[in-house]
């Protein structure tokens, strides 16, 4: 990403701290990055301090502070933990005090609904759903003793409006956090914390992408088409470019609001995973071990 990829004037978010979740990776990765090119002081959190530490650096080598971007802090936080999550926020407080944070820590796969286990289910709700709602807990707590003004956004997903079949755990969990963006907009408003989230469509990462559409790559070439008018995937820099401006004080009016950036799918009708309803039992065994596969090619990466 470069300066041209950015709507924004260079140095806009300079004086701003915002704390991005799965900010190591995928779309929380991206959003950072843009984030701290236009000068805001980011932090990124996630469970894999190897893979935060890289990601770090590798924004900070392409965007050094003396060209105008700001710092990028990496911190190991489960998000699943409500006392790593105080303890991350001491941290990043003793610093200064955020004014954003950007709920994108996620998990997802494709499953029938009837095979799920406890597990798998708790796998996507505990980091999505109770995670997310956690760490906006702990940054609206300090902000309003404080008298602080901030302002959160979650990424959710078009399914909140149409549901999600074979990823229900994830609905249901984004929905929740679809509602409580609407409940502390109306609730915390009045005291400078607003609350907006963006629903994306497709924008296809490695991670996602091998446990929602098994056996096929996040390249170009071989992604299947979309419901968008556009016919096309979105665009990593059109994501960040939204964030950014949501983030920013001059949109303070926004508030309470989930706006999809989806090229018009869902206003075409586009429903998500609905076409798997014609899979049989030998293309969800299929799909489990590629997914399976992935899993573990992502439990190795930790211990490496």
């Amino acid at each position: 990403m470069t300066l041209d990829d950015l709507m924004f004037k260079p140095g806009l978010m300079k004086g701003q701290r915002i704390l991005v979740t799965g900010g190591g990776t995928g779309l929380g990765k991206e959003m950072a990055e843009g984030l701290m090119m236009l000068g805001a002081d980011v932090y990124i959190c996630g469970r894999r301090g190897g893979v935060l530490e890289e990601a770090a650096k590798a924004m900070m080598d392409a965007h050094p502070a003396s060209a105008g971007g700001g710092q990028v802090t990496p911190i190991a936080c489960d998000i699943r933990v409500p006392e790593a999550i105080h303890e991350m926020m001491d941290t990043i407080w003793a610093d200064g005090a955020l004014t954003g944070l950007i709920n994108n820590a996620a998990g997802n796969f494709i499953s029938r609904t009837e095979d799920l286990s406890t597990r798998g289910f708790d796998a996507i709700a505990n980091i999505v759903f109770r995670g997310s709602f956690f760490v906006t807990l702990e940054a609206g707590k300090r902000w309003l003793a404080e008298k602080r003004k901030g302002s959160v956004v979650s990424i959710l997903t078009t399914w909140v409006w149409s549901g999600g079949p074979f990823t229900v755990p994830s609905a249901m969990s984004k929905a929740g956090l679809n509602v409580m963006t609407q409940s502390l907009a109306a609730e915390w408003g009045n005291r400078g914390v607003r609350f907006n989230a963006i629903a994306p469509g497709p924008f296809p990462t490695e991670g996602a992408w091998a446990r929602l559409s098994p056996g096929q790559s996040a390249t170009a070439e071989s992604r299947p088409q979309t419901g968008s008018p556009l016919g096309r995937v979105g665009e990593m820099r059109e994501l960040a470019n939204l964030a950014v401006y949501l983030l920013h004080p001059l949109s303070e009016y926004v508030n309470g609001q989930t706006i999809a950036i989806d090229g018009g799918g869902w206003n075409a009708g586009s429903r998500g995973f609905s076409a798997l309803a014609d899979w049989g039992d030998a293309e969800w065994a299929a799909a489990r071990q590629s997914i399976q596969g992935a899993n573990a090619s992502d439990r190795a990466k930790r211990t490496v």
